[in-house]
């Protein structure tokens, strides 16, 4: 009611101004002018403020005209073309315009009006259903973990077998073929089940823990490296001896500072979680984990413990530094701790560059070899068990690797392919392996490997992957005592994967290990492991 009053004494305040200011006698030919020429001379109607020859931009009322004019219809000028915009108004004048106005307003609601019940059954059935997505939206808020949190999880199962063969029935400190059939040849049923809790505060940072169980027993499962750590499964997973526990596997926080830099740190993280650069685009969970470090198993050592790094990223440009250390939770400073003798520490540089189709990347990373766990990283080739088992630390190694990749712009028959390459340089203390009468033959200085992995998109069927893998992982080019070492193993895999949904794959596999076990192989004798695997993987 307030609308209407104000609409009906609006010509009356304007007329009244007109009057006060001008003190003109009321004109009926001013009015008649005004309401009679809706239309210019043309017989055109007014739809653009640029019919008026009068009127221009810099005029106060530009922009509100124009919007009457374009948005209702409803302003009339002068047959001569001319708006007069500094023309005084007439009571009459302003009734017209408000009348005119008003209808248009009056046509435009009744033509919503007249499509509101046209379409009124659908308008309805919109309605019911915002109705029900507010139902749902409330019940899920209710209901939520958390509004913070994201929940993803993944779960394999893997059935498998592997075959040992060759003519080598007498390997120093290891079973022969026959023995390696029967204790690693049966055919295993084992599953590996992973929960990523993903929690941002901000919207740019991010809290990940990750929750692992597994039983891939690390002890009688080949595919957990029980017996050659070489043919160690991506997917196989189990904490220590205790199978189908559920443990923290990961847990660290990152953000940024500024546009250009990202901060990672945590008591739990791997070295591959702080790069800023992975230089591959071969699947991380095809087969065998060796084949997924970029052609460098020492520099690409994936170290999990406490660590943080930094990383600065602009136009496609990325450089890294952290460190992680593997006993980094320990406070006895000779089998743990951070930066000490007993922290199993890896400390890497990362320079990467990538494109839309293509990516390249140098890394270094300095290793300390062996920890109080007796772990040894790969980085001995020969003699691993005694040395780790008879000496905590022995020594360091300086590990570089080139790697990258390029991808076509549209599956077909060219595959996108992944390549790298590293060398290590491993140093020792001379008095203490010669103290534990190490012998120097078992000790490797200067070792290599290299990798290249090809995959397809859209095989058979829309969805679907195929891909393979060669490389050699670690193998000595130069021993401690300058003897010729007789290392050397080459590992291939082959694996098709089906997507029976978006969240269901089913991926069979082979490998081969043409000299798993290196300069430990007697010499002219042959020793090779093939594995036979499926697996099933369901994300959600």
């Amino acid at each position: 009611m307030k609308l209407f009053k104000r609409l009906l004494l609006a010509p009356a305040g304007i007329g009244s101004l007109a009057v006060g200011v001008y003190a003109n006698p009321l004109s009926i030919t001013g009015v008649s002018d005004y309401a009679a020429h809706s239309y210019l001379s043309s017989g055109e109607q007014v739809t653009s403020i640029t019919q008026f020859s009068d009127v221009v931009p810099t005029d106060w009322a530009y922009q509100a005209l124009s919007n009457l004019i374009e948005r209702y219809g409803c302003v009339a000028g002068y047959p001569n073309g001319t708006y007069r915009g500094n023309r005084a108004m007439t009571r009459f004048e302003a009734a017209a315009l408000l009348n005119a106005c008003l209808d248009r307003i009056t046509e435009v609601t009744d033509e919503l009006k007249r499509l509101m019940k046209e379409f009124e059954p659908e308008l309805a059935i919109l309605k019911g259903r915002v109705d029900g997505l507010e139902a749902r939206v409330g019940e899920l808020e209710a209901t939520q973990f958390a509004t913070t949190t994201k929940l993803e999880g993944l779960v394999t199962f893997v059935i498998g077998a592997n075959r040992f063969g060759g003519n080598d029935q007498a390997l120093a400190a290891r079973p022969n073929v026959d023995n390696a059939n029967r204790e690693y040849g049966a055919t295993t049923f084992n599953y590996d089940a992973l929960l990523a809790l993903n929690t941002s505060f901000t919207g740019k940072d991010n809290l990940i823990a990750v929750l692992r169980s597994g039983n891939f027993d690390g002890d009688l499962n080949a595919f957990g490296g029980a017996f050659l750590p070489v043919s160690t499964l991506e997917t196989a997973f189990q904490e220590g001896e205790t199978p189908n526990y559920l443990v923290i596997n990961k847990l660290f926080y990152t953000f940024p500072i500024g546009s250009d830099f990202v901060v990672t740190a945590g008591g739990l993280v791997g070295q591959e979680d702080m790069l800023g650069f992975w230089p591959s685009v071969y699947p991380s969970d095809p087969i065998l984990d060796v084949l997924t470090l970029n052609g460098a198993p020492g520099a690409y050592n994936k170290t999990l413990g406490a660590g943080a790094g930094l990383t600065w990223s602009r136009g496609g440009v990325s450089v890294t530094a952290n460190y992680v250390a593997a006993n980094g939770n320990s406070s006895n400073a000779r089998e743990g701790g951070m930066a000490t003798d007993g922290s199993a520490g890896s400390g890497t540089v990362q320079l990467g560059f990538e494109q839309e189709q293509w990516g390249i990347a140098a890394i270094y990373s300095s290793i300390q070899n062996t920890n109080g766990k007796g772990e040894a990283n790969g980085l001995i080739a020969s003699g691993t068990q005694f040395v780790s088992d008879s000496y905590e630390h022995a020594g360091s190694t300086s590990a570089f690797g080139l790697s990258g990749y390029w991808q076509p712009e549209e599956s077909g028959l060219i595959p996108s392919i992944s390549l790298g390459w590293g060398i290590n340089q491993t140093t020792y203390d001379k008095s203490v392996y010669q103290d534990k009468k190490i012998a120097a033959d078992l000790l490797v200085s200067t070792s290599q490997s290299w990798s290249v992995g090809l995959n397809w998109s859209d095989v058979f069927l829309q969805g679907n992957h195929a891909g393979m893998a060669v490389g050699q992982p670690i193998f000595a080019t130069a021993l401690v005592d300058d003897s010729v070492p007789r290392d050397g193993n080459y590992v291939w895999e082959w694996w098709y994967q089906f997507m029976v949904s978006d969240n269901i794959s089913v991926t069979p596999g082979l490998f081969y290990l043409s000299r798993p076990l290196g300069q430990e192989t007697s010499e002219g004798k042959s020793f090779s492991q093939l594995g036979a695997l499926v697996k099933t993987s369901f994300s959600f």
